[in-house]
Order: C-alpha cells, then sequence, then structure tokens
C-alpha cells in the first residue's frame, strides 16, 4: 500500500466539483505526512488511544466539514465528508474511524438542535476544541433500539441519566456524548419512548472505563460509557422528548451509513494495492505471479468490486447533497461497500499465501479493519431488511428527503447572480 497521492478516478468526475478536488488532494497530503508514519505505531501499540492524529485532524477543520460557515465549519457536505474518511482510510481505518465517529454526532445536532444548541456545540467542535461521539448501543440490546434499556428521568429542570453504552466511537477522546435513553414507561412505543441528550465527560457519575482494543481499528477507542445518575440540564436534550429514535434512526441514515461505506472504501483500495503491487514483485516460472491467468482472474474480481463499490459511495452522498431521496441508496453502499471489501481481503489474503499471516505486513491489519465496518449502523440483516422495505415500497420515512433543508449542501441558490 502506498501513500502517494493520487488523482479522483474519471469515474467518479460527474460528482466531484473543483472543491472537492482541493480537498481530495488536500487528504492525500494530509495522509502521506502525518498518518503514513504513525500507522504502524499505532498497530504496534493497540492499547493506546491514538489522540494526535485527533488533533491533527481538528486543526484543520475536518471535523466541522458538514458544519455551515455560520458555525465555524466549512459546510461542504457529504461528498467532502466521503472523501476526506475515504482517503484517509486508504492509510489507517483507524484514523478515519476517529474522523467519521465525531461526525455522526454532528449531523444529530444539525438537523434536531435548537439553534442556540447548535451555536453552543458546533463551533467547539469546528474549531478542535470539542469531540463528540454518540451512544446509542448498549450491552443486552445491541443494536436494537427498541430494547434501549438506559433511563432518563426528569427531576425539577434536570433530567438523571442511568445506564450502560458500549462500542462507542471515540468513547475516550469525546468531550460530549449524545447519549439516547428511555423516558416514558415500558408499553409506550418506541417512537415516542425515547429521548437524546447531551451530556458533557466531565458530568458526575460518566465513567469511562480503561480502553480495551478490539479486533483492529488499532488506536481507536469505541469502548463504555457507565452513567450512574448523570444529571444534564433541560437544555441538554436535543430534539423534542420522546423523539430519540428519530435522532438515532437519521443519524445512521444520512451519516452512518456513508460514513462506514466511507471507510471500507479506503480499505478496499489498500487491500487491491498491496495485493497487485506484491503479485508484480514475485517472481515464477520466470516471470511473476502477476501473470498467471488464475491469479489475474482473481484480481479482477477485486477490481470490479473495488470499481462499483467506489461508483455507490459517492453516487449516494452526490444525492444526499442534492437533496434527493436515497435512504436506500445510503444503506446499499454501506451494505454492498462492506461486504465487497471484505470479499476482497479474503481474497487477498489467499493470494498471498503464508506471508498474509506476517505480523509487520499491512494486509493483516486491512483484514482486520474491514471486519470492524459491518456491525455499526446495522449488519448486513438488517441493512436487507431495510432494502426490502425499498423494494416493497414501505420505506415510508426518507430522512434524506425530510431534512433535505440541511442535506442539500450542492444545490444552485436562486438567488445567486
Amino acid at each position: 500500500m502506498s501513500a502517494t497521492p493520487t488523482t479522483p478516478p474519471p469515474a467518479l468526475r460527474p460528482y466531484l466539483t473543483a472543491r472537492h478536488e482541493v480537498l481530495w488532494d488536500e487528504a492525500d497530503a494530509f495522509a502521506a505526512e502525518h498518518i503514513a508514519s504513525r500507522a504502524a505505531r499505532m498497530e504496534a501499540a493497540p492499547g493506546r488511544v491514538e489522540r494526535k492524529v485527533a488533533d491533527l485532524m481538528a486543526a484543520r477543520g475536518w471535523f466541522a466539514v458538514t458544519i455551515p460557515a455560520s458555525f465555524g465549519g466549512l459546510g461542504a457536505g457529504h461528498v467532502a465528508k466521503t472523501i476526506l474518511v475515504h482517503r484517509v482510510a486508504r492509510i489507517s481505518a483507524a484514523a478515519a474511524a476517529i474522523l467519521q465517529a465525531t461526525l455522526i454526532p454532528v449531523g444529530a445536532l444539525l438537523h434536531f438542535a435548537t439553534y442556540e444548541q447548535k451555536g453552543r456545540w458546533l463551533p467547539r467542535v469546528a474549531d478542535g476544541s470539542l469531540l463528540l461521539s454518540i451512544a446509542v448501543t448498549e450491552p443486552q440490546a445491541g443494536g436494537h433500539i427498541g430494547g434501549i434499556e438506559a433511563t432518563a428521568e426528569r427531576a425539577g429542570s434536570e433530567w438523571v441519566i442511568t445506564g450502560r453504552k458500549v462500542h462507542i466511537g471515540n468513547s475516550h477522546l469525546a468531550g460530549a456524548h449524545l447519549v439516547v435513553a428511555r423516558t416514558a414507561e415500558a408499553g409506550v412505543s418506541t417512537s415516542q419512548a425515547l429521548t437524546a441528550f447531551m451530556v458533557e465527560s466531565s458530568r458526575r457519575g460518566l465513567s469511562v472505563p480503561e480502553h480495551r482494543p478490539g479486533l483492529g481499528l488499532h488506536g481507536f477507542s469505541a469502548g463504555r460509557l457507565d452513567l450512574d445518575h448523570v444529571r444534564v440540564p433541560e437544555d441538554n436534550v436535543v430534539g423534542e422528548i420522546g423523539q430519540g429514535l428519530s435522532v438515532a434512526q437519521s443519524s445512521s441514515i444520512l451519516y452512518g451509513r456513508p460514513n462506514l461505506a466511507a471507510v471500507s472504501l479506503g480499505i478496499h483500495e489498500a487491500v487491491v494495492a498491496a495485493t497487485t503491487a506484491r503479485l508484480k514483485t514475485r517472481p515464477r516460472y520466470r516471470a511473476s505471479l502477476s501473470d498467471l491467468p488464475v491469479l489475474r482472474d482473481r484480481i479482477g474480481g477485486m477490481e470490479a468490486r473495488l470499481r462499483a463499490g467506489r461508483i455507490l459511495a459517492y453516487q449516494s452522498v452526490h444525492l444526499l447533497d442534492q437533496g434527493l431521496p436515497c435512504d436506500a441508496d445510503l444503506i446499499n453502499a454501506k451494505y454492498l461497500g462492506h461486504q465487497w471489501a471484505a470479499q476482497s481481503a479474503q481474497d487477498a489474503m489467499e493470494l498471498h499465501g503464508a506471508h498474509a499471516f506476517d505480523r509487520d505486513y499491512v494486509l493483516q491489519r486491512l483484514w482486520r479493519d474491514i471486519q470492524h465496518t459491518y456491525p455499526p449502523a446495522g449488519t448486513g440483516e438488517v441493512q436487507r431488511i431495510r432494502l426490502a422495505d425499498a423494494a416493497f415500497d414501505e420505506d415510508h420515512i426518507q430522512w434524506s428527503e425530510r431534512l433535505a433543508a440541511e442535506a442539500a449542501w450542492a444545490r444552485p441558490d436562486p438567488t445567486a447572480a
């Protein structure tokens, strides 16, 4: 895998503006200069949370790529967000995960917070002084939002939150967490039973246990939050009381799924690059492995999946930037993006033979990292069920259309000269 910057493939030209191409070059240069040299160290010390890379990306304003300029952000939209995550993931999926994890709660604030709340939180994200997490998943419920057991009870002008959240991206880096908790009695419909709260990491009763590394994404923090009667003021409620399901679902579809598609795409590109480089330089039968038809057949399959995944990832967010209904496209990009990248990673492991098991070789890291894009924002089974809803014309909530005013970054201003 090379950190050498590349130009966007011609197939992506319909989705990219001149500004996007500048950002592409900027992301490649940043990854080559600041991330490539750290990737091996991150891998060698899996128990350490990588903070420096987060600080460097924050200093560039990348955590504010979708935040409007009025709140100090770049206001660049979802294609721009995909470029940043994708290009960083080519070099380090863990670094890309740090970036994308804060962008999800940013989306929730953009769509559901009051103007005053946006002014309170978003400029701090934009200037790099605050990272965020979104805390929905729980030990027993997993990703089943309807099974959330964490509770929030009103106490005068405050809310008291108690529960546990797990697999929380940026748990050890975030200065505030968007926590979804149950605010209604058992028996109330999930669509009205949950509420979202901003909970500062300094709140008494909130603790984050020591970081425990996972299978892959070494350097990325995806830990547990323990909330023991944590008190937050009324104005920390994001959206309306009982609107937590909408906050969580819309953020997952509009941000979580395309973000993970971009991470998968970056890993996929790195897998193909590492494999073709290996086969071209490995001698066999007075030529190289890359000359063997049986191996070229496998590489052709990898390249086909990569090209298709690239189009899905960018076309879906292009539609989102245009304010067009595209929930199913975003879901499909995440689903197939992971599936295709995982298949290519497995093929690459087999094509490398025993060399794939060398601890210091990049492919082992790529194979482990791609496993982490399957569960978040819904497993493959969840994605297929949502796609079946679309096939039967039963996907009645189109978050991309409902929130089009905030999502339509690329639509021309009709009042502009």
